[in-house]
């Protein structure tokens, strides 16, 4: 059995919280590569070190004194340091990330500097080597990440390297230059790991007990999910659920590796298990809920509109004429529905309606914005009656309008348009008929 594990943010915020993750490693053998975060917030008050970073390095880019600010980061890593009792200094580091932020080597550095800096604290901490993650996660010279070339320079890196820590969010083009990932980027280099090693499993440690069917800031203590596919987790990362980041998925999914989602703060408790497949049946029939507000809904009418060949494709190059992608679109035989996000179209609202009357040339067009959109994802649907017609019933009795539904081919999710003012109403209405109530 191999293992990579990933620590996020909050499970890495403190010298506690460094103890916690000491104790989850060494007691399993198999967990051999560990990809850290930079820390996070140990309260709520608190500020992540990436934040203090990107402010710090604003400082040096408007040629101010950033000294006080950078001594706070370091001061950051001191606590922690201390707190393990490590015999450990970090000045080297810190004067040359001065430096290189007097040379304004970029943002990109700047933000890097959290999780490698905590990589150096965990590699000393658990007796593992240390690998700089610029030196094996490769992003090409126009900024984009190159998976062959990273898997071949960090497969053969890791080959004869027992343990080691490598650290997350991170990389470098061929010149050298620090690239990152989007924030929360950390998930996707541990699934690059993984994949690179083969590991059997990637375990991701979080400060929650795995994925949640719903989110918790609208259900009060939501079940947690057992077992989900690489594609209803897709789905649901897509509208919002934000336990790991969304591409995360992509390198292991490629390698057939499960992700286990586990809470450093409670590793007792299995958590969620990511996988590719599976004959398991789930609990419920939906395996999860998650939506986002502010959405437009351009309707299109155009009498005959389904005899009219290429009418959508003129209609939707409207948008791209503009820059503007859509997220669904349900259709009539004389209508056309397009939905896209409400603050992208309102500064361009009059020149993409312009723009569908002289391409396409319809008899109207009207918009409807301040709708949310809820995507009601489960495996379990496919062999189940009247999924739609219990979600219809649960948001009739809770009084929500239902602006729109759209389910695709595969049965796996069905789409939901509700009115942003009924979004948290609707949530609730359909977890209680699946979850609470499971009529």
């Amino acid at each position: 059995m191999l293992k990579v594990v990933k620590f996020g943010g909050s499970s890495l915020a403190s010298a506690g919280q460094f103890s916690k993750v000491g104790k989850i490693v060494r007691a399993d053998e198999s967990r051999r590569y560990v990809v850290p975060s930079a820390p996070g917030k140990r309260n709520s008050k608190d500020t992540k070190v990436t934040d203090m970073l990107y402010q710090c390095y604003a400082l040096a880019e408007a040629e101010e004194n950033f000294s006080s600010a950078l001594k706070k980061i370091q001061e950051r890593y001191d606590s922690i340091i201390n707190g393990l009792n490590l015999t450990l200094s970090l000045n080297k580091e810190f004067e040359m990330i001065a430096e290189n932020f007097k040379k304004k080597v970029g943002a990109d550095y700047a933000a890097s500097r959290g999780e490698y800096l905590n990589g150096i604290v965990m590699a000393n901490y658990l007796g593992f080597e240390f690998i700089d993650a610029a030196e094996v996660i490769v992003f090409d010279t126009n900024g984009e990440f190159d998976a062959d070339k990273t898997n071949e320079r960090l497969s053969k890196r890791l080959k004869d390297c027992e343990h080691a820590v490598i650290p997350g969010f991170y990389g470098a083009r061929e010149d050298g230059m620090v690239k990152t990932f989007s924030r929360g980027g950390s998930d996707i280099t541990g699934s690059i790991v993984a994949k690179a090693v083969r590991a059997d499993i990637y375990e991701n440690w979080t400060d929650v007990s795995g994925f949640l069917i719903a989110d918790p800031r609208i259900i009060k203590n939501p079940e947690v999910i057992k077992v989900i596919t690489y594609r209803e987790l897709r789905e649901l990362s897509y509208m919002g659920a934000t336990v790991l980041h969304e591409d995360a998925v992509f390198p292991v999914r490629k390698a057939g590796i499960p992700i286990n989602i586990r809470n450093t703060n409670a590793p007792e408790d299995e958590g969620t298990l990511i996988v590719e497949s599976t004959c398991r049946q789930p609990y419920y029939t939906i395996t999860g809920i998650a939506g986002k507000k502010g959405f437009v809904a351009v309707n299109i009418d155009k009498d005959m509109m389904n005899s009219e060949v290429g009418f959508g494709r003129k209609v939707l190059a409207a948008f791209e004429e503009h820059g503007i992608s859509f997220e669904h679109l349900p259709s009539g035989i004389d209508t056309m529905t397009v939905f896209v996000h409400q603050e992208e179209f309102e500064g361009k609202e009059q020149q993409v309606l312009s723009a569908i009357h002289r391409l396409a040339q319809p008899d109207s067009i009207d918009l409807e914005g301040d709708i949310a959109l809820i995507a009601v994802v489960g495996r379990g649907m496919r062999s189940t009656r009247g999924t739609a017609g219990r979600i219809f019933s649960a948001l009739a009795h809770a009084n929500v309008n239902v602006k729109m539904i759209d389910q695709g081919s595969s049965e796996l999710n069905i789409i939901i348009g509700v009115k942003n003012c009924d979004f948290e109403t609707a949530i609730r209405a359909i977890y209680d008929i699946f979850v609470e109530t499971q009529i």
